[in-house]
């Protein structure tokens, strides 16, 4: 292709097509770039019971508005995929699918991306692929005994593609809760490495939690606020799609709690003793978040319900006791692990000095990158704790699109 674009966006998800729309009403020459399908990770990441954690209504892209049933009910990643596919489609996005970058790099000012069938050159680059698509593993993974099978969270389906026997599901966050409970509901025996995380009700006071902390400004908080004092981000609160998930419920169903997971020793899977401290993070994370909704609606002087009881938090945990800190996998009959401990954003195809820091990362300030021209988008915590949520795709694509042509308008 010859000439210059205005900005090429790498990534056809929703903060990638949310990003182009914008572009378009702004009337930038530019192209989406989409390595495989519309919304690939949505389609080959995600287990058969998956559904969004943000509501219908809280989930549209920037220049919609939902007008169909059940606003609060949660979309299926199958639903979510075909609203994508609407969505660039109604609104004629410049897409071109099954067209992976395979290298980036920069020349006297503009931006060469290359791609198995030609180069492209563009005065600006908007990065939408996201940090949440490469799984990480602790580096002990590679010390369980080869007869038992491991997969990421990413990798899961359903429970009936596993080897029949228990399974040991590590990390209680977002993934690792959801997962286990579909897991013990589908008759499996299910063990969980706890870890410490965050909870959050699914209603609040006659509301969605999601349209309360969209309200309150609880998601808006900015990030410098959220970084733990290790210089870490905390991990997602959990929050059940449909209802409320806690670490006491899942025990009530029969999901038996372990402490985090240590490693290997003498051939015998490790285990902390912090099952109790983890579940009292948890309530106490929620009740913070209460805390934080109740004087919003205090001070908006809102007619809102009295705080009400949710049975996920006041049911009673079902605790091995003792705590289980040692466990013989064979003998037990733990035939499957699967990986719930986080991801990262692989930007190995970013060929430019500056661009990523030392673990390959993308060094920027609320999206907008070091390198001149450089942008990224989907980034989870980037800029405030909306960010690499759906809820705050239309934000995001509005304030880095702006930011985007104000440049264009500048160099031109």
């Amino acid at each position: 292709m010859s000439g210059i674009l205005d900005a090429v966006v790498i990534g056809a998800g929703s903060a990638g097509l949310g990003v182009s729309q914008v572009l378009k009403q702004l009337s930038l020459d530019h192209l989406v770039l989409e390595r495989s399908r519309i919304g690939e990770t949505w389609r080959t990441q995600r287990w058969d019971s998956f559904r969004l954690n943000s509501p219908k209504i809280r989930s549209m892209l920037p220049g919609d508005s939902f007008d169909g049933p059940d606003p609060w009910g949660a979309s299926t990643q199958h639903e979510f995929v075909a609203y994508l596919e609407s969505y660039a489609a109604r609104h004629k996005l410049p897409v071109r699918t099954e067209t992976p970058v395979l290298e980036m790099t920069r020349d006297n000012g503009l931006f060469q991306v290359a791609t198995p069938a030609c180069t492209l050159r563009s005065r600006n680059v908007v990065v939408a692929t996201g940090s949440l698509n490469c799984p990480m593993r602790p580096h002990w993974s590679a010390e369980l005994p080869l007869a038992l099978p491991q997969l990421d969270c990413s990798a899961y389906r359903n429970a009936a593609e596993l080897e029949r026997g228990a399974v040991l599901v590590v990390g209680s966050g977002q993934s690792g809760g959801q997962i286990a409970e579909d897991l013990v509901l589908a008759g499996r025996s299910v063990f969980l490495a706890t870890s410490r995380a965050g909870r959050l009700v699914r209603c609040y006071r006659g509301g969605d939690i999601f349209n309360w902390m969209t309200l309150s400004g609880f998601l808006d908080v900015q990030r410098e606020t959220l970084i733990l004092p290790s210089g870490k981000l905390p991990p997602r609160a959990l929050l059940g799609a449909t209802h409320t998930i806690s670490l006491q419920s899942l025990s009530a169903q029969g999901v038996v709690l372990l402490g985090r997971f240590t490693g290997v020793e003498n051939g015998t899977l490790q285990f902390g003793d912090e099952v109790r401290e983890h579940i009292r993070f948890a309530d106490d994370s929620s009740a913070e978040v209460k805390r934080f909704l109740d004087r919003y609606i205090a001070s908006a002087g809102l007619d809102a319900p009295p705080p009400e009881e949710d049975p996920a938090e006041t049911i009673a945990a079902r605790l091995p006791d003792p705590p289980i800190r040692s466990i013989d996998w064979a003998t037990i009959g733990i035939r499957s692990v699967i990986w719930c401990t986080g991801f990262k954003g692989n930007f190995r195809w970013v060929h430019i000095n500056g661009a990523l820091d030392a673990a390959g990362q993308p060094v920027h300030r609320d999206g907008i990158g070091i390198i001149p021209g450089l942008y990224f988008t989907g980034l989870d915590f980037a800029s405030t704790r909306k960010s690499g949520t759906i809820p705050g795709v239309a934000e995001e694509a509005t304030r880095l699109a702006n930011h985007l042509a104000k440049r264009a308008r500048d160099i031109a």
